[in-house]
């Protein structure tokens, strides 16, 4: 079963347009966030999910330069497009990742793909709407069969569903076996705010990389976690910035 991990990335953004590709330490955002997917030993490709506008362009030209595969589709339907880029490279399972969370951790995605793999589960996530949280916001995926997104696809014609991907699954807990993955106790910081948004959220991130990355390009949740208890002051930087949320995932789910 060929595992893939499908990045849904483009330019557009509302409140912070051009995010994706906003430099870091003289690379693109998304381009460390692939540096750190690519290990994943649990990860047969990656392929990324971008849209048709011109604007776009940008990304399929990184997507060349780091030789990993890249899709376009529409703007609007990303359901549809994250679900071709994903049968373009032949993939049985999804592994859903969003451009904006660059400190995407490599360990915890091989373990949930472990998880997911040793039990018989829908659906897996790091971060799922109307369960407990655990994992840091931005430490965030989820995995599931790409037959379930074909059959999704057929169902609903939904707003909601079609732009976010998975929410179809994760609200429908009587059709689909759904599991968060477990969280070690050292990574349980459910308030920390590691998924970029706005401008703060990306100073903030920034901050991280520029002390992390040229120490260790491998760098951790957990050494992100130490950095930020040693330097609280940083946490000031971004945490007035507000998660978008749709209406239907404030129901807790035990």
């Amino acid at each position: 079963m060929k595992v893939v991990a499908s990045i849904e990335a483009r330019m557009g953004s509302s409140r912070l347009p051009g995010k994706t590709m906003k430099n870091i330490l003289d690379k693109p955002m998304l381009e460390l966030m692939i540096e750190r997917i690519k290990r994943c030993t649990m990860i047969d490709e990656i392929v990324i999910a971008t849209s048709n506008s011109k604007n776009d362009d940008i990304i399929e030209i990184l997507a060349q330069k780091l030789s990993i595969s890249c899709f376009r589709g529409s703007e609007e339907d990303v359901l549809k497009r994250v679900l071709d880029a994903v049968k373009s490279v032949e993939g049985d399972i999804i592994v859903e990742l969003w451009g904006d969370t660059p400190l995407i951790d490599p360990f915890v995605i091989d373990t949930m793909v472990k998880f997911f793999q040793e039990n018989k589960f829908d659906c897996v996530g790091t971060v799922l709407p109307n369960f407990k949280k655990s994992f840091p916001l931005g430490i965030s995926s989820l995995i599931f069969p790409t037959e379930i997104l074909e059959n999704i696809e057929k169902i609903t014609q939904n707003p909601d569903d079609r732009e976010n991907v998975s929410n179809y699954i994760y609200e429908h807990p009587k059709i689909y076996k759904l599991a968060p993955l477990p969280c070690p106790h050292e990574l349980n910081y459910p308030d920390l705010r590691l998924v970029v948004d706005e401008i703060t959220d990306f100073e903030f991130i920034k901050n991280i990389f520029e002390y992390l990355y040229p120490k260790n390009p491998n760098f951790s949740t957990l050494d992100i976690i130490n950095f930020l208890n040693e330097n609280p002051h940083l946490l000031e930087i971004n945490k007035h910035v507000k998660q978008k949320r749709l209406k239907n995932w404030d129901e807790d789910r035990k």
